[in-house]
């Protein structure tokens, strides 16, 4: 978006079918990264549509929001159902996380992936009750840094027989080994390949080259993914900027804290010998 907040269909398109030629395999939109509980609906649909107008699989987030209620977000979900997502991924909630999951579900007809995220984190038990739910394929883990919480909630999801999914740009690498087995992570909003490189090599068995993927990824995440953490969606545009993917009066983030001009610097000093 640019300054004024507006989204340029032609820029956002261009953005999205350059993650799958760098070896996206599908697209998470309206998410935490894309700053999706803070858009208006015509702007959802235009991400969303665009989307799935790359050809590959599209999962929509939903909620998000404060104070909102189920019904609301089960709209969201039946709308990106009906503009052909294949999937959401459900933003946590304090108060009956199975109900409101279940609300979503019945209205969408769509796998859904709970979330698990630090800010939000559920209790053990409760995600145990999510995973259970027919309509739950996963969950996205989005612990931080906590290594053992993670390392709980993708077992919980192996147990359960669904989609353990890290989410853990800090500790991506090791959550491959604790079970992960798909990846949905903002440190591949841009430098798609640096993420792709890790996952694929861990797949592939080539444990020589996970190590050096992993090693180049976490100098990545070290420099991004810091204090103040919701500055990260600033400072992964500024990657996508430099990567030549968006142009610069198109990479505002009004729902972020500002950042000095020397850490940008910094940024794309490590960003550029990845």
């Amino acid at each position: 978006m640019d300054a004024a907040g507006t989204v340029d269909a032609a820029v956002l398109d261009r953005y999205l079918r350059g993650l799958v030629a760098d070896g996206a395999d599908a697209l998470a939109v309206l998410a935490h990264t894309g700053r999706g509980p803070y858009l208006a609906e015509p702007t959802r649909d235009l991400v969303t549509r665009c989307a799935v107008a790359t050809g590959v699989p599209v999962v929509v987030g939903v909620g998000g929001r404060p104070g909102e209620r189920a019904g609301e977000v089960a709209a969201q979900a039946a709308r990106a159902a009906a503009l052909g997502a294949v999937g959401v991924l459900v933003f946590p909630v304090d108060s009956d996380p199975v109900g409101h999951h279940d609300a979503i579900w019945r209205a969408a007809a769509l796998p859904m992936l709970a979330f698990d995220l630090y800010v939000r984190p559920y209790p053990a038990p409760v995600l145990a009750a999510l995973l259970a739910h027919p309509g739950v394929a996963g969950v996205k883990v989005a612990r931080l840094h906590d290594a053992i919480a993670c390392q709980g909630a993708l077992t919980a999801a192996r147990r359960a027989d669904r989609l353990a999914v890290t989410g853990e740009d800090r500790m991506f690498g090791a959550s491959l080994m604790w079970g992960a087995e798909a990846a949905l992570v903002g440190l591949a909003a841009a430098a798609v390949p640096t993420t792709a490189a890790v996952l694929r090599a861990f797949t592939d068995q080539r444990y020589a080259d996970f190590v050096a993927a992993s090693a180049r990824l976490d100098r990545l995440a070290e420099v991004t993914f810091t204090e103040p953490m919701e500055g990260y969606v600033r400072r992964m545009l500024w990657i996508a900027v430099d990567e030549g993917r968006i142009p610069a009066g198109h990479a505002a983030d009004p729902y972020g804290p500002a950042l000095p001009d020397s850490e940008r610097e910094r940024v794309l000093s490590v960003a550029g010998r990845r």
